[in-house]
């Protein structure tokens, strides 16, 4: 006798799972246009450093706007809790791993100082660089505004998951639409990983979305709370609710594939995927420029009462400008992403990121150990 079903499991598909087929032109990557548009404003790269302490300071927001991508500044994190942030960070550096965690929640307990949310953006902009700032729903409307008046170009509003329909008990909570009409500046929201929510989420007017829940190499959202879509599926799934929401109003909104990215690899499977940009954290971390000196974090490790991430120690790399351009010597994907990008393109024949989108992706589950027995000997 044949069991009911309860209900069907889905397949979905990480970056490790996939594999790129090459087109049948190839052309020269140097004639490639990898420029990424978000509203009304455009960078020359289609990379966001992630709103992670230990890798967005005001100066690295600076340095990585002078090399065409955009870094966004954690409106909620310690540079707008303590004026002199660097000591705090020194400190999550230098405390041994079992602890960080305890001194993290407690470093977090501070005020946010909406004094030092203004001076925070004032001094990106005056790097003469477009300034993007992240808070939580929650706080959206408080922060918001003071982030504007000081000059912020850009809004993201980061959850660990993000829905256009929040049941709670307060008399009126954020509403997405709203916010949009209010602040007149692009608002990127995340994360989300679902096709119905991405749409109504498109619906509210925004212009980016955050695809991504829990692959981040800081985060143990999976593990703590068992949510999450591995990258390819969740970026597919979303990418189809921007065509549909194309279809629908002629808007584009873009789609920003966040979290879960080591190596050019995976950046070139997210854009294959559907994805207009990504945002990258643990590759930032790395950077000698970073602020967390060689540690990273995410913005729910400090959580008092069910933190889901945890302190990391990824080492320092190499430089911004080696990690995003090279040169490079290291032989594992690590340096030099849009390098990567730009050959990807080459091989599949794609002159912009949206040609490079209708490229075919397979599923290859040993794409990464055929052939490689040498090299996996030797730990690559």
């Amino acid at each position: 006798m044949a069991v009911p079903q309860f209900k069907e499991i889905r397949r979905s598909y990480g970056f490790d799972e996939v594999a790129i087929v090459p087109g049948r032109v190839t052309i020269n990557p140097e004639q490639t246009d990898m420029s990424m548009s978000i509203g009304d404003l455009k960078f020359d790269i289609p990379v966001m450093a992630s709103a992670m302490d230990a890798i967005v300071s005001p100066s690295f927001a600076i340095q990585m706007g002078k090399k065409g991508g955009i870094a966004v500044l954690n409106l909620e994190g310690l540079w707008t809790r303590y004026q002199d942030a660097e000591d705090k960070l020194a400190e999550v550096a230098e405390t041994p791993l079992e602890q960080a965690t305890a001194l993290l929640q407690s470093l977090y307990t501070a005020p946010i100082q909406e004094e030092l949310v203004a001076q925070r953006v004032h001094e990106i902009k005056a790097g003469n660089v477009k300034c993007a700032v992240a808070v939580t729903p929650q706080r959206a409307k408080r922060f918001a505004p003071i982030a504007v008046e000081a000059g912020a170009d850009m809004l993201v509003v980061q959850s660990t998951v993000t829905t256009a329909k929040h049941i709670s008990k307060s008399y009126h909570g954020l509403v997405f639409s709203e916010l949009v009409e209010q602040i007149k500046i692009p608002v990127v929201v995340g994360n989300c990983v679902g096709y119905d929510v991405a749409l109504e989420l498109m619906e509210n007017g925004i212009q980016g979305l955050l695809v991504g829940i829990g692959p981040g190499a800081a985060c143990t959202s999976r593990e703590v709370v068992g949510i999450g879509v591995p990258q390819v599926t969740a970026t597919m799934d979303c990418a189809a609710a921007r065509e549909e929401y194309l279809h629908r109003t002629g808007r584009y909104v873009s789609v920003i594939t966040d979290g879960g990215i080591r190596t050019g690899g995976d950046v070139c499977k997210s854009f294959v995927a559907g994805a207009d940009g990504v945002m990258i954290g643990t590759p930032f971390a790395q950077a000698a420029e970073a602020p967390g000196r060689g540690h990273n974090w995410g913005m729910a490790t400090p959580d008092p009462a069910l933190p889901r991430g945890t302190r990391i120690s990824v080492g320092i790399k190499g430089t911004l400008q080696e990690v995003l351009f090279g040169p490079s010597s290291r032989t594992d994907g690590t340096m030099n992403l849009t390098g990567a990008l730009r050959a990807c393109m080459g091989m599949v024949g794609a002159f912009n990121l949206r040609e490079l989108q209708q490229t075919e992706l397979i599923y290859a589950p040993d794409i990464k150990a055929e052939g490689k027995i040498y090299q996996i000997a030797q730990g690559r």
